[in-house]
């Protein structure tokens, strides 16, 4: 199985631990990626503001995914669904499609559909399976009691990503139970974490992240667990800050989905990254136990 690893601009630079843990898990799972160096942003920041350069932006990514004959495997949800609604958007108009090929062929380049955008969770859950992830959980969680985050650009809109039902989904719940962890059901569990306010409306951004992790606590969950950089970032990097102003509120610590799994997997925590959260999560390896066989 081999799929072009598609990274974005925030994985590299602010949660790297996120593409260090992928990799390990992916590497033992026996799962290939390759780095096409030429890929560059998704198009997502300017979306909004300039729809015609998103779409090329996109497009050109799938057009050198195409070249080379590989899916993309895509970490970020942000990305993901940036990438599936250019997909979505083009096969939905043959015009448009004409018109970002003719921009494509400067560089040689082609774009005619036959690209799959697959997130990593989807990876993991159709292409490998729940029930051969849970066989390859070598020391298993005992015990431990998670808050899985969807986050929104993967759910929604279910028409375009085709991720899971964007009302009650089950494939991340699946994923973390495949761990021996217990994925509990909470109310804000499908909320925005408030990333996409911060440096806009930093006050309610930070007032949508306070209310999730208090719902999350409130349920009894031990852990945050996300799969994607944006929500990492805002439940570890922004809830530390948020801590000084809040009077001692207690935290709830977030770990990225390949660093839960591959911990499961007996990776150790140096390669999954673990001393590079911004927040310290090495007590989660207390819930670990290895299996008798």
């Amino acid at each position: 199985m081999k799929f072009a690893l598609f990274l974005g601009c925030n994985i590299p630079v602010r949660v790297p631990q996120y593409e260090l843990a992928a990799r390990a898990v992916l590497g033992l799972l026996g799962i290939e990626v390759i780095d096409l160096a030429e890929f560059k942003c998704c198009g997502n920041p300017i979306r909004n503001t300039d729809y015609k350069t998103f779409l090329f932006m996109a497009a050109r990514n799938l057009a050198l995914a195409q070249k080379e004959g590989l899916d993309l495997l895509v970490l970020c949800k942000c990305c993901f669904g940036s990438l599936k609604k250019a997909a979505h958007a083009m096969n939905q108009s043959s015009a448009a499609l004409e018109e970002i090929n003719a921009q494509l062929a400067r560089e040689d380049l082609n774009y005619t559909g036959k690209v799959a955008v697959k997130h990593l969770l989807s990876v993991l859950y159709h292409d490998i399976g729940a029930k051969a992830l849970k066989e390859k959980a070598v020391k298993p969680f005992h015990g431990l009691k998670i808050a899985t985050h969807y986050g929104c650009h993967a759910l929604r809109p279910s028409d375009v990503t085709e991720f899971d039902n964007p009302v009650a989904p089950v494939i991340f719940d699946e994923l973390v139970a495949a761990t021996g962890a217990q994925s509990l059901d909470w109310p804000l569990k499908l909320e925005c974490c408030g990333a996409p306010l911060l440096g806009v409306n930093d006050e309610l951004s930070m007032s949508l992240t306070r209310k999730k992790i208090t719902d999350g606590q409130q349920a009894g969950a031990d852990y945050l667990c996300v799969a994607c950089p944006y929500c990492q970032m805002q439940f570890d990097q922004v809830q530390r800050t948020m801590s000084a102003s809040d009077h001692g509120q207690p935290l709830l610590h977030s770990i990225v989905f390949p660093q839960l799994l591959g911990l499961a997997m007996g990776i150790d925590a140096r390669s999954l990254g673990l001393h590079m959260n911004t927040l310290d999560i090495s007590n989660i390896e207390s819930f670990l136990k290895q299996e008798q066989k």
